[in-house]
């Protein structure tokens, strides 16, 4: 790819964090790379060791899924920096770990520290935090964040769309994060609309049926 074919396509930041729900950032990656959006993805550690408890995916799997991957102390990566021009940055899961570094601007990683780049330079970044119970903490981190800009989108099942599998809820999820950044995924049961894709979205969630 050409420098000027990467800079004609809209690019995205893609962050895992050690949260449980790993499916919806790999789902995330597989959406985006069907809509030709180039994605840069920072892997947590700990996403790591969640997505060998929780799918049957291997890393180096989900990587591939990304147009660029960085390490997450890679603090020199492009992404570190505002001048990097992109749409803004999703993470999927977003642990409460994650979300008080970010809150407080006390960034340790390439993860958080791209996220506090997106909303220095007020682009839109889009938190699936999983956490619950929440305490007070949680929540004063979530409030900081969104009086910042952020927006806080925990991934809660929309059951009005009669979604009869995990695989849909994780869709309906996916799309309607994506559709905070103008992006029409396909994957979304709409209200008022009928379902689209006959559905449900493509089923590549699983390595095995790619």
């Amino acid at each position: 790819m050409t420098g000027s074919e990467r800079s004609a396509r809209p690019r995205l930041v893609v962050g895992i964090s050690g949260a449980s729900g790993a499916v919806y950032g790999i789902r995330l990656l597989q959406a985006l790379r069907e809509l030709k959006v180039e994605t840069h993805l920072i892997l947590s550690r700990a996403g790591e060791q969640t997505i060998a408890y929780e799918t049957n995916w291997k890393p180096a799997q989900v990587r591939a899924l990304a147009h660029a991957s960085h390490k997450i102390d890679d603090m020199g990566a492009p992404i570190s920096s505002g001048s990097f021009p992109t749409l803004g940055m999703i993470i999927a899961p977003c642990s409460v770990r994650s979300l008080a570094e970010i809150a407080t601007g006390v960034t340790t990683t390439l993860l958080t520290r791209a996220a506090d780049v997106t909303l220095k330079e007020r682009r839109r970044l889009v938190l699936m935090v999983r956490e619950t119970p929440l305490h007070a903490g949680h929540l004063r981190n979530m409030l900081a964040l969104a009086e910042m800009g952020a927006i806080i989108a925990p991934p809660v099942p929309a059951f009005y769309a009669g979604l009869d599998s995990i695989e849909a809820m994780v869709e309906q999820s996916v799309g309607r994060v994506l559709d905070l950044f103008g992006l029409d995924s396909g994957l979304v049961r709409r209200w008022g609309e009928p379902p689209a894709r006959g559905g449900r979205g493509r089923r590549a969630v699983n390595p095995t049926s790619r």
